[in-house]
């Protein structure tokens, strides 16, 4: 059997970024071949999958990249089991990459789909091999979670613990980015469901409706006025399900979220609200 240097091992692990101990015991596997060294410790990278595909991944990384001019954007999750490893700069470089990818590559419909694009910034290498060497390096469960590109425009905002994602999309010509980026701050923080009122269960909307009406009913007035008492309460009625375009705006609750956007020629269009794990 070959003598495994400490020379040997040191190199073995200034590539792989690994533990001393772990490049040893492939080295010695190996017959000192670094090469096979290597391959032994990337089918490690399996093993680890197997051993920790029962772990809950309840912290992570979004990440979102917004093309020039908010013409698209890209937004991505990446889970991991520790806060520590989501504020460790290779795995907030690889949420990054994904990000970068998702937005200038072909796309993806998956994040396996996507894992298999090269990576950016990493010549001759995809994105599941910088995937691999983090989990190599690591050793805890990582999961790229979801994936999304919408067209624009667009504005995004991830809260500063990384853990809230949003992108919000309007329609209209010369649109501020702003105006919407405040608008995506919104959504993060006000947490509405839907964009729209024709959004909400037809059902849901109908009982409600039918409820005040009876109600009003009850009081004796006319049909007319009971028709615009009960319009102005559902009015409340959904701000309380969360219409994002009848909530008051946060950056100035004077004026409602739709306002604040016809201000600047702008109309909602749809948006997307992630939060890590959810």
């Amino acid at each position: 059997m070959a003598a495994i240097t400490a020379a040997a091992v040191k190199e073995l692990r200034e590539i792989t970024d690994l533990p001393m101990m772990e490049c040893k015991k492939a080295l010695v596997e190996a017959n000192g071949d670094q090469e096979k060294a290597i391959a032994i410790l990337k089918d490690a990278f399996k093993k680890i999958s197997i051993n920790r595909a029962g772990n809950v991944t309840t912290e992570g990384r979004i990440a979102i990249l917004i093309a020039d001019g908010g013409a698209s954007a890209a937004m991505v999750e990446l889970q991991c089991e520790s806060a520590p490893v989501a504020a460790n700069d290779g795995f907030q470089s690889l949420a990054d990459q994904c990000a970068r990818q998702m937005l200038s590559g072909p796309g993806a419909e998956t994040p396996e789909e996507l894992l298999q694009q090269a990576a950016p910034d990493a010549a001759g290498k995809t994105l599941n091999d910088l995937y691999e060497d983090l989990v190599n390096k690591i050793r805890e469960k990582i999961v790229l979670s979801r994936v999304i590109k919408v067209d624009g425009p667009v504005a995004g905002y991830v809260h500063h613990d990384g853990k809230t994602g949003v992108l919000f999309q309007v329609t209209g010509e010369d649109a501020p980015a702003s105006v919407i980026r405040d608008v995506a701050m919104h959504i993060a923080a006000l947490k509405p469901t839907v964009t729209n009122v024709d959004q909400l269960d037809s059902a849901l909307v109908k009982a409600e409706r039918d409820r005040l009406s009876e109600e009003a009913r009850a009081t004796g007035k006319p049909e007319n006025i009971i028709e615009k008492i009960v319009d102005g309460r559902m009015n409340s009625f959904y701000v309380e399900q969360g219409v994002l375009v009848l909530q008051p705006f946060a950056k100035d609750d004077s004026k409602s979220v739709s306002q604040a956007l016809a201000e600047k020629g702008l109309t909602a269009a749809g948006f997307t609200r992630w939060v890590i794990g959810g």
